[in-house]
């Protein structure tokens, strides 16, 4: 049986949460289980409705797709999702320039299935930390092609500027990641509010440090505030075999 829970903060820094999270261990559609993390762009209310919105098509798309293929559903669902945002975007000025990362996971037998558009994480975790989506951003690019290295780019000042977003194109591309998993494996899901305020390794030791995901969720958010909470704060702890 898959557990989860999910928390969103508004940080230490921010006036309005744009982090969006969705997660259900319930079937939703064709799929077992459904989660989602979504972290929004744009001014004034934009970002904030921009991961909403999105999510909510997302959810909304899968529970009606009659597909079997987990990468089919959930493709079809974020192109949809980055189709009605984009069109508002265009057609509303409060709205211009709006998008949204997203990173949307599914756990079928012993395989997580997760999607991935910018650079919004999932991390596997066992006795180590594992990120299993590739950011799309700036740095990421800079990091490939070996301008910096990642000590670097953690303080790097266009560390926050992303390549890819749900909504800002006509167009998207989705990256896919399959994995296997197993128990006592946990699966952390977050949006980079998390990410730039805590090295990989602490986040890992934090998550191993209670059995409780409820815990271990408001440990996480503890933890990005303590340590400056610059961003709003998305997370989603899941146990796959709870």
């Amino acid at each position: 049986m898959v557990k989860a829970f999910a928390l969103t903060d508004v940080g230490m820094k921010r006036q309005i949460n744009q982090d969006y999270v969705f997660a259900s261990a319930d079937p939703v559609g064709s799929l077992p289980n459904l989660f989602i993390v979504a972290d929004g762009m744009g001014g004034h209310n934009a970002g904030d409705y921009a991961s909403r919105r999105s999510t909510e098509i997302i959810v909304e798309s899968i529970g009606k797709s009659d597909r079997k293929s987990p990468v089919k559903v959930i493709r079809e669902a974020i192109e949809e999702a980055n189709a009605h945002v984009h069109e508002e975007a265009s057609q509303k000025d409060e709205f211009y320039g709006m998008g949204t990362t997203c990173v949307v996971a599914t756990i079928i037998d012993d395989i997580l299935y997760v999607a991935n558009v910018g650079d919004s994480r999932l991390y596997l975790i066992d006795t180590d930390i594992t990120q299993i989506t590739k950011d799309h951003s700036l740095v990421e690019e800079m990091i490939r092609v070996g301008q910096i290295d990642r000590d670097r780019a953690r303080n790097h000042p266009d560390k926050n500027i992303i390549t890819r977003a749900v909504g800002v194109m006509k167009q998207i591309k989705v990256d896919f990641f399959d994995v296997h998993v197993k128990a006592g494996d946990l699966i952390l899901m977050c949006s980079d509010g998390l990410s730039n305020m805590a090295e990989d390794e602490v986040i890992r030791d934090v998550l191993l440090s209670t059995p409780d995901l409820e815990e271990k969720a408001k440990k996480l958010i503890k933890l990005a505030n303590e340590n400056g909470g610059k961003d709003n704060i998305a997370v989603i702890v899941i146990e796959p075999f709870a």
